[in-house]
């Protein structure tokens, strides 16, 4: 197959303007120029928020730079492709899975006003021949994307550009999830044009992040794509973020009630290790300690008996020392002038200095009820000083991606502020008001 002229020049950085406000954009737009930037795309967010305006307005203000307008278009193909051509778009984006008829009025129009049209490959099931179908109508650029949705759940941009890799002559995109060693991994297996948004546009500093990216992509090494263990994943990524992001990715669901953080500082990430006990019997939480990997957080339920305490000074010291990353007691704790001088997180209802007695009732590693919220065995927990929240198992990897997405989103605000704008500013929080 012949090497198309995209593969035989330096790769394109396209950069994703996926924001709401227009204001905004042209801040971050003229930071990923400086950064090296090739193209600008007004991203589905923007066009959806402030129209062809948003497409009009960047080009005004980079009218050298191909604008990409992100129209997602599944329908009235001509139509679509016209308003962003004559708005000042040169590329414009369809939706692959969208009928041959849409595609063919989209790339009629596309010729007609001299722009090109860029086939997404989000959600196609077949995306080899659908690639192929795309080229032979006149679809002038594939995009290997995978939606922030999707990724969320696993799906990976770069498993869908290996697939495309060599089945089109058009160039391939790569889009979903790339930061600069993915993205450079994604120029090394066959992208002649990368997107990025989030690993950019959310960066406290978009022009060093988009510099960064653009010398990756300028020197790609080929490797092997590699993906890490499921809940090393995990973790790295809870480690990252605060249980504020957390709650926020849960939509304000998963936080624990009346604790308080008697002990440790900074950030405890763990899997559950559950106990039932009661009336402050301490024999099951001490035996959980034996049960918990290093890194797992013992979470106890007492029924909420807050007069007897079912852990104390030589639990935790045996915990600190095999590596347990916390504990956490829907009861009491005691002996705190000893725990205190200690570093592992435990969080409590209370502390008193009567103990109970180990008679072995309770259960490790059942489903129990910890300061409001369902814990399983095997469930997320991650605390700070703002509190706990617990992630489900079967979820985890998702929240925890979201997670990290809001805790980029909060970088690029948290600059913003520092520049002298305000919260109800960058947020524009008067134009989304219910009225």
């Amino acid at each position: 197959m012949k090497t198309p002229v995209y593969l035989m020049n330096a790769p394109i950085l396209q950069v994703a303007l996926d924001i709401l406000d227009l204001s905004r954009a042209f801040a971050i737009a003229d930071e990923t120029m400086a950064g090296g930037a090739d193209w600008i795309e007004i991203g589905t967010p923007l066009i959806k928020s402030e129209g062809m305006a948003a497409i009009r307005e960047i080009r005004k203000h980079h009218p050298d730079t191909t604008i990409v307008a992100d129209m997602k278009i599944s329908d009235t193909g001509a139509l679509e492709v016209e308003m962003a051509a004559k708005a000042g778009a040169g590329i414009v984006c369809i939706l692959a899975e969208s009928d041959d008829a849409v595609i063919r009025e989209a790339v009629k129009a596309a010729d007609l006003y001299g722009v090109r049209l860029m086939g997404d490959m989000m959600n196609v099931t077949d995306p080899v021949t659908r690639a192929r179908e795309l080229e032979e109508m006149g679809v002038h650029i594939i995009n290997a994307h995978v939606g922030i949705d999707q990724q969320m759940i696993g799906k990976d941009s770069l498993e869908l550009l290996e697939q495309l890799t060599g089945a089109v002559s058009i160039p391939i995109a790569a889009a979903g999830g790339l930061d600069a060693a993915r993205a450079a991994q994604a120029v090394a297996h066959g992208a002649a044009i990368v997107i990025i948004g989030g690993a950019i546009i959310r960066s406290g500093d978009v022009t060093d992040s988009t510099r960064t990216i653009r010398s990756a992509i300028d020197a790609p090494v080929k490797s092997t794509i590699q993906r890490l263990d499921r809940n090393e994943e995990i973790r790295r990524m809870l480690t990252r973020v605060s249980s504020s992001n957390v709650s926020d990715a849960m939509h304000r669901k998963g936080a624990m009630n009346g604790l308080t953080r008697y002990t440790g500082d900074g950030k405890m990430v763990g899997q559950a290790v559950t106990v039932q006990t009661f009336a402050g019997d301490w024999a099951k939480p001490v035996e959980a300690i034996d049960h918990a990997r290093p890194g797992d957080v013992i979470v106890i339920n007492n029924s909420r008996d807050r007069t007897i305490a079912p852990w104390g000074e030589l639990a935790t010291l045996s915990c600190q020392n095999k590596g347990v990353a916390g504990v956490i007691i829907d009861g009491a704790v005691r002996d705190l002038d000893d725990i205190l001088e200690m570093t592992i997180p435990v969080y409590a209802t209370a502390a008193v200095p009567n103990a109970g007695e180990p008679k072995g009732f309770g259960e490790i590693n059942p489903e129990i009820q910890c300061c409001g919220q369902r814990v399983r065995p095997g469930d997320w927990i991650i605390g700070d000083a703002s509190g706990i929240v617990v992630i489900p198992k079967d979820h985890a990897y998702e929240i925890s991606r979201r997670a990290v997405e809001v805790f980029k989103t909060e970088e690029r605000i948290r600059e913003e502020i520092r520049r002298g704008s305000t919260l109800s500013v960058v947020m524009d929080l008067l134009r989304w008001e219910k009225q």
